[in-house]
């Protein structure tokens, strides 16, 4: 097939510096890549992120990245100058089937298809109304416009169970979700390999977006008592600069009345190619927030070999089965969270048990070539149903939002 992705502020070119697989680049890249690998013909349509960027870029993994130039690259992207770009080089150039990341992409993409005869499949990573539930800031359009998004669009794609029930909830139609989990580049990602040293003899890792109720004071407050062990924070920010400086005070403020002051590192976000060195260097990874955002790092760690102690929200109870390949806890219960950890910093035999178990759960259901082979039967059934897209009369020079209320 011919598959156009779409992806506006997530250039795949920029992942040599990205992070975890929570980044859009990052998952656009490795699915573009793995697609590629199956032997179709990709092309994703990103913007250009310098003022000197070439159009067309060629990558080493087979696909080609368009990039669209709507706007000065350090400014907000022009949604109508990226829908008609997308619209000239598909009247030309028509793929079979569009798939956006986002919701400004899917924005652009319904309009810039419908006219077309093109399918568009939808992938959100990450609803606003989950951000509104975290108390991140949301553009004051974007959850109406997910929703209208994904009733237009051919087919959604979320990422877990949890997700697919927030769609269902916006009221897109249940047949209209597939449950298409993120995937895990298991080349890059593997329990053997370097690992990042550590001051003490036990470390439990967490990659927390920095806010209120992203459960890092509850690992700190379970590790009182056991001083041989170590807490590594990966911290992301999802609100201001303000916001953000705030929460690292109250976390430092909080590991001192636990006494854990010299134990307890915040770090920020780490290059993608030093991640899978950190994360073999844990014992446990640790995400036990009120709502989580993601189940990407726990899938990398988790094909590192590394056990996951989680709570269930956002997907994970998904992805880590309890017992087998770590524990799930309930959130804000630092009783039973600490009864979860303290044991299994103790057993070496059961860590690796749980890690083994991981690893091969990965390899067979989230490697990014099964994931891309799901991503792939959604294509095919959209590519094959019948006209899901409404033509309009407008074209794509009336403003994108006018365009998609009509």
């Amino acid at each position: 097939m011919r598959i156009a992705m779409v992806s506006i502020d997530a250039n795949p070119l920029s992942t040599a510096a990205a992070g975890p697989v929570e980044d859009s680049a990052v998952r656009v890249a490795d699915l573009s890549a793995a697609l590629t690998a199956l032997g179709h013909d990709v092309v994703v349509h990103a913007r250009r992120d310098s003022a000197d960027a070439p159009e067309l870029v060629p990558t080493r993994y087979g696909y080609t990245v368009f990039q669209v130039h709507a706007g000065p690259p350090d400014a907000a992207a022009d949604l109508d100058a990226f829908t008609r770009a997308l619209h000239a080089r598909w009247s030309v150039d028509r793929p079979d089937v569009v798939h956006a990341h986002g919701w400004t992409a899917g924005l652009a993409s319904v309009l810039a298809a419908r006219r077309l005869d093109v399918p568009v499949v939808q992938s959100f990573h990450g609803l606003g109304v989950l951000r509104q539930r975290l108390g991140a800031p949301v553009e004051s359009r974007r959850v109406s416009t997910e929703r209208l998004v994904a009733r237009e669009v051919a087919g959604v794609l979320a990422a877990h169970t949890d997700e697919l029930e927030d769609l269902v909830h916006a009221g897109v139609p249940r047949p209209r979700v597939t449950v298409v989990p993120h995937g895990v580049d298991v080349e890059r990602f593997a329990p053997e390999g370097p690992a990042a040293g550590r001051r003490l003899p036990r470390r439990v890792l967490s990659v927390a977006d920095l806010r209120p109720g992203d459960g890092v004071d509850d690992v700190i407050t379970a590790l009182r008592g056991m001083p041989d062990t170590e807490l590594v924070v990966v911290g992301r920010s999802i609100g201001s600069r303000a916001d953000l400086a705030a929460r690292v005070e109250q976390v430092r403020a909080h590991a001192a009345r636990c006494g854990a002051a010299d134990r307890v590192r915040l770090v920020g976000p780490v290059p993608r190619a030093a991640f899978p060195a950190l994360l073999r260097s844990a014992d446990v990874l640790a995400t036990v927030p009120d709502e989580a955002t993601g189940t990407g790092v726990a899938l990398e760690a988790m094909t590192c070999g590394v056990p996951v102690v989680a709570t269930p929200g956002g997907g994970l109870a998904d992805v880590v089965v309890d017992g087998v390949t770590g524990l799930l806890v309930p959130h804000a219960d630092t009783r039973a969270l600490a009864h979860a950890l303290r044991p299994l910093l103790a057993d070496h035999a059961r860590r690796d048990a749980y890690g083994t178990a991981g690893a091969d759960r990965v390899a067979s259901r989230y490697a990014m070539a099964r994931v891309a082979q799901d991503t792939e039967r959604a294509y095919l059934r959209v590519t094959g149903g019948d006209e899901v897209v409404p033509h309009p009369e407008e074209g794509v020079d009336a403003p994108a939002s006018q365009q998609l209320q009509a």
